[in-house]
This record gives structure tokens, sequence and C-alpha cells, in this order.
């Protein structure tokens, strides 16, 4: 039988209130703390924290505190990904993020959900993972949720909603989120 763990990472309903993923939470969140309170100014001490916190993120990302993440392991960030202040990722499944990603103040990435049935709801959950590609920029506030999938070279505007997958070399605004163009791949690429 599937430990309630192996359930959540595969996507199966699964019980949130579980004895080893309390615990995960937890270490989480005591690494948040340390990261969010006790350090707060970004450090060689921060740079540690964060590599405890996210073991499957390149060495240089860079997180503005305060941030808060459930697991940390499930977020897998490519080189010079930036988070600014207030960003929230709900890494219940796998969130990943590629290379020269930023995302503004208070992004919020949601891979956890919940049944519509009520009864359900009180008993279990479950998580579809998110995937964003390569030179993005996600505006602040904006929130991506369960199972979508944000192309390279995208841009999402401030206070977007995005509920469906975004195409490669787009710019996505609005609520929720729709393309309002396409952008011109040449344009963003760096000699």
């Amino acid at each position: 039988m599937k430990s309630e763990k192996e359930k959540m990472l595969t996507g199966e309903y699964y019980l949130a209130n579980d004895e080893v993923l309390v615990k995960e939470r937890t270490r989480c969140k005591s690494l948040l703390k340390q990261l969010n309170i006790e350090e707060y100014v970004v450090s060689d001490r921060t740079k540690e924290i964060l590599m405890k916190l996210l073991p499957n993120a390149h060495s240089s990302i860079y997180i503005e505190p305060p941030f808060h993440c459930d697991y940390g392991y499930n977020m897998i960030c490519g080189e010079n990904v930036y988070f600014n202040v207030n960003c929230v990722v709900l890494d219940v499944m796998p969130v990943t993020i590629g290379n020269n990603v930023f995302c503004a103040p208070g992004v919020q990435i949601y891979t956890a959900t919940h049944p519509l049935e009520a009864l359900a709801r009180r008993e279990k959950e479950n998580a579809k993972p998110i995937h964003i590609g390569d030179d993005c920029w996600i505006g602040g506030n904006a929130i991506i949720c369960p199972g979508v999938t944000i192309g390279n070279r995208c841009v999402i505007g401030a206070g977007a909603v995005v509920t469906k997958d975004i195409p490669d070399d787009s710019l996505a605004v609005g609520n929720p989120a729709v393309v309002i163009r396409k952008l011109n791949k040449e344009s963003t690429q760096t000699n």
C-alpha cells in the first residue's frame, strides 16, 4: 500500500495530516523561520539555509524574505531564479522553474488543490505539478494555479491568475490570464 507521501507526490488524494508529512512541513517551517526572521538579510548564512530548504534548486537562487513554501524539496529551480518579497510556493508536487526566471513581489504558485465536493474536501486533498520555462518574468501578485505550464520567454502580467497553459513567447494578463500578444523571440535574447 502506498504511503501518504507517495500518494501526494503522484497527484493522488492523500491525507495531509500524515505524521511523515507533518514532520517534513515542520522542518520546512523551521528553516523558513531562520530565513524570514533570524537572518532576513541575504548573506552567506542565508545561502546555507536556502540549500537546506531547497535542495533541488541551483545555488544561484536568490530569495528576498519573507518567503513561504510547504516542503521546499519539490522546488526544482534552474540557474538565476529570483523571488522578490512575499512570494508563496505551495510545493506539494514538483514546481519546476527554468533558468533566468524572475518573480515579482507577491507571486503565488499553488500545486495544492482540493475536491469540489464538501464532504470529500474535509478529509483529503491532492496536487498537480507546475512548470515554468526559461527566461520568464512573473509580474507582481500573479497567481499560478495547479497543473499549469508556462512556456519559455513568457511574461505574466501583474495580478494575472494563470489557470491554463501559456505557450512560449507569450504575454498573458488578466483574470483568468489570457495571451494578449506573442513576444518576439529575438528581442528577448541577449547578445
